[in-house]
């Protein structure tokens, strides 16, 4: 059973804000190596979808998302810091985050694109939602990335 979260930056509860946080350096710092400024000064004027499923009795972040408006970052609004916890892997949870994210994006910001920073092995992926892309490969913190549209 998933618990679905989207809130604004100021509604996020301090003990949930904590979790995403500590689960962004685990999966974008830790195991991928890289070091870059995630505290990027977006978090507070975007809103965060975070999925939640219990394991062993523990109400843990199984994967998250931030929607950044249009304008803020991008012309288009962005979907980034897309994650799905390791203790989820494997589960479908990464397809859901996108569908939903997706959805409550386009109803919280009606008529506009989307523009990503994807990691290239996740092109396929991304592409299965709409997703097209519109640069070509280049580095950013040590791993390839290309630009997406939708």
């Amino acid at each position: 059973m998933i618990e679905w979260q989207w809130l604004d930056f100021d509604s996020i509860p301090r003990e949930d804000l904590y979790e995403v946080l500590r689960q962004r350096q685990e999966v974008f710092m830790l195991e991928q190596k890289c070091l870059y400024p995630d505290l990027d000064g977006y978090d507070q004027a975007a809103h965060h979808l975070m999925a939640w499923h219990v394991v062993d009795g523990k109400r843990q972040l199984a994967a998250y998302l931030r929607c950044i408006a249009p304008g803020v970052k991008y012309p288009e609004m962005s979907l980034g810091r897309v994650l799905t916890a390791a203790s989820a892997r494997g589960s479908g949870i990464g397809r859901q985050l996108l569908e939903q994210g997706i959805r409550r994006a386009e109803a919280l910001h009606p008529g506009h694109r989307f523009r990503i920073g994807a990691q290239l092995y996740l092109e396929k992926f991304y592409g299965s939602f709409g997703f097209e892309t519109v640069t070509a490969p280049y580095d950013e913190d040590g791993i390839m990335h290309i630009d997406m549209l939708r």
